[in-house]
């Protein structure tokens, strides 16, 4: 028999510091919204209240900025990062050029023109080499016009041109797995196992876990499971970029990505319109683990100008379908 409360961990995506409760009480009105049109209005108490699970979020965005900034500057970057910054920028492009409503965009096409990778020689060197420091300019310059962009602008209408490249920086950051010496929060350790510890550190191996991610997040929850030996009832992610082939699969830990072995259901949820989640999706990639267990691809439509948020997502009851039948499920004694 067991009386011990699930814990339902809450990973973020990119963007600056945030009040760790305040999200965490957004997140889960959001999820009760979506509770109520899954047919679950009668457990919305449990769950708000927390009766019925624990409720933490995951905050690590504090990690990617320097002392009391808001966002990095050009110079806090390297070519190094800027490299894959564009590469997302790339991928985001080419899934809102594949949306009817921006099919044509003059600027969008100047924009993948400029955001693209030089050409180069058959030994892999650029063969026109742009100097120190100016892909950084040009991932600035991308991302800068990028925020400008119908539907992207209001997700980051109040940032600036380098808060705006810090954000869409973070995956490159996250990925090029080095110390970054300059930050103050715990040298010798690189940024992304300072990052995957937060994780880690809200998990508790003795009792059952639902862990959901919402873009960068997803990609950071899926490898702090990879090396967790606890039971995970259930792994959502939302808007997730795991299979983007130009930045983010080829760089995941461990290879090849497979489903974290004490994962015993995946429900990976993606707008058709997101341009964060890529055409390629999980389910078509990720091996299953010992189990057996994959990917369940879940396809939605929200008709939103924006619909990569976080909160889009929680208020679907597909999303919070399955999360709360997993929290009845494990709440119940037995």
């Amino acid at each position: 028999m067991t009386t011990t409360r699930p814990k339902l961990l809450l990973v973020h995506g990119i963007g600056g510091p945030r009040d760790v409760e305040e999200e965490r009480h957004t997140w889960t009105r959001a999820l009760a919204e979506g509770a109520r049109a899954a047919g679950h209005a009668d457990a919305i108490s449990a769950l708000t209240m927390g009766w019925s699970v624990e409720t933490d979020f995951v905050h690590y965005a504090d990690l990617f900025t320097r002392g009391g900034a808001q966002g990095p500057s050009t110079t806090e970057l390297d070519d190094d990062v800027a490299e894959l910054t564009l590469a997302v920028a790339v991928d985001v492009i080419d899934a809102l050029l594949a949306m009817p409503e921006h099919a044509g965009d003059a600027l969008l096409l100047r924009l993948r023109v400029q955001a693209a990778p030089a050409p180069v020689n058959e030994d892999g060197t650029p063969k026109n080499p742009e100097g120190t420091g100016a892909l950084v300019r040009r991932a600035s310059a991308v991302c800068a016009k990028l925020a400008r962009v119908p539907g992207v602008q209001l997700a980051v209408q109040r940032v600036s041109s380098a808060q705006c490249l810090g954000m869409l920086s973070q995956p490159g950051r996250y990925l090029r797995r080095k110390e970054h010496a300059e930050l103050p929060q715990g040298r010798g350790a690189s940024l992304d196992e300072r990052v995957r510890a937060r994780v880690l550190d809200k998990l508790d191996p003795e009792r059952p876990a639902i862990v959901i991610g919402h873009s960068l997040g997803s990609v950071i929850a899926w490898e702090s499971l990879a090396a967790y030996s606890g039971p995970v009832a259930l792994f959502v992610t939302l808007g997730s970029p795991l299979a983007m082939n130009a930045l983010i699969w080829q760089r995941l830990r461990p290879q090849p990505p497979a489903v974290p072995e004490t994962v015993e259901r995946w429900v990976d949820v993606w707008d058709g319109d997101d341009p964060v989640a890529p055409r390629r999706r999980s389910a078509e990639v990720v091996a299953p683990n010992a189990a057996g267990v994959r990917p369940e691809p879940v396809p939605v439509d929200s008709r939103l100008l924006w619909t990569h948020s976080a909160l889009t997502y929680l208020r679907r009851r597909e999303v919070a379908g399955p999360v709360m039948e997993a929290v009845l499920r494990l709440s119940t004694t037995s």
